[in-house]
């Protein structure tokens, strides 16, 4: 009898023990990092996959070392029906409990596309079109419907989505993106606009957009933009032609070929402000927020004119009168030449 109740409490100490060291394993099997590289590994969970499949996956690649193991963890915490699908960025360091909680919470790899000040809608839509991550849907005559899906009060573009860094998973659509764009202009507007100087020269929020996408492209000075801003006021102010270049070559178009001349200066078109009053009738680019700001925020001065300066450094020469900007011109054009000699020398 002793020796049957020694034999058995033997066997329940093996039981015990063997549990024991089962459960160190499994604990350090949670504990223990996946094995990446130093880049880690970019992984896919494909919609409606089962996390067997998903694990099995993980352990033919040599991510998990025991991919049964993480099957039962993930079943037995209830983890595994939570998973959602999309591409996964596993870290180095990265365990199989974060793995878990990566997967839960879709935490998945963001790709970024950045939209720069002064780009038009046409440059837009083409930096999209080329992201590798993002999935082009739109054509340019899919404006009109994207901006009524938007709820945007016009079928223009031009003006309408902030220039700023987005981010966004995998295969996300290019119309995903610009409304993302589109949303944070609106936000940025609306907030700029509710914090406009009494002397803005515009009446409306879409007025500051036109305003501001012409600072946009007269200069990326920082230093000068309300500067400019206050030349542009005063110009309104006194019912003077704004005569800014920009706004031609934009209605030139896609065939500018970069020579602005006298006779396109002279040709009438409804963007160019050396034959017609006021402002254009659309933004002619996208004007991230430092421009928006200055549109509303004018300089004080008197000064009614600018031209570049030459020097290679984006910076302009202001003037009061006409003949001190004429007087500019001339200094501007023998920077110019004295540039284009150099270079040929």
């Amino acid at each position: 009898m002793k020796r049957w109740l020694a034999t058995g409490v033997v066997l329940v100490l093996l039981v015990f023990g063997a549990g024991a060291v089962g459960l160190l394993h499994v604990r350090d099997f949670l504990r223990t990092p996946l094995t990446v590289d130093a880049n880690g590994a970019l992984f896919e969970v494909r919609s409606g996959a089962s996390f067997a499949e998903i694990s099995e996956l993980l352990g033919s690649r040599g991510i998990t070392s025991n991919s049964t193991l993480l099957r039962w963890y993930a079943r037995w915490t209830n983890e595994a029906s939570k998973v959602q699908a999309g591409e996964y960025l596993i870290k180095p360091g990265t365990t199989p409990v974060a793995l878990l909680h990566q997967f839960t919470t879709g935490a998945v790899q963001l790709y970024s596309f950045t939209l720069i000040e002064g780009w038009n809608h046409r440059e837009l839509l083409h930096a999209l079109q080329q992201h590798p991550e993002v999935a082009g849907t739109m054509e340019d005559a899919d404006w009109p419907d994207l901006l009524s899906e938007l709820g945007a009060a016009t079928d223009a573009p031009e003006g309408l989505f902030l220039p700023e860094t987005y981010r966004f998973p995998r295969a996300t659509t290019d119309r995903k993106v610009l409304a993302q764009a589109y949303s944070l202009m609106q936000s940025v507007l609306n907030e700029e606009w509710s914090a406009r100087a009494k002397d803005a020269p515009v009446n409306s929020p879409y007025e500051a957009l036109i305003l501001a996408s012409i600072i946009e492209k007269e200069t990326g000075r920082a230093d000068e933009r309300q500067r400019i801003s206050g030349v542009f006021a005063r110009r309104l102010a006194k019912n003077m032609r704004l005569q800014t270049d920009p706004t031609v070559i934009y209605g030139i178009g896609a065939t500018f070929d970069g020579n602005l001349t006298r006779n396109d200066l002279r040709t009438d078109t409804v963007y160019n402000t050396y034959t017609r009053g006021g402002l254009p009738p659309t933004p002619i680019a996208m004007p991230g927020r430092a421009s928006i700001h200055a549109a509303l925020h004018p300089a004080p001065g008197n000064e009614l004119y600018f031209v570049a300066t030459g020097l290679g450094d984006g910076s302009h020469y202001f003037s009061v009168t006409h003949e001190e900007h004429e007087k500019a011109v001339q200094r501007y054009l023998r920077q110019l030449r004295n540039t284009s000699n150099r270079s040929q020398e």
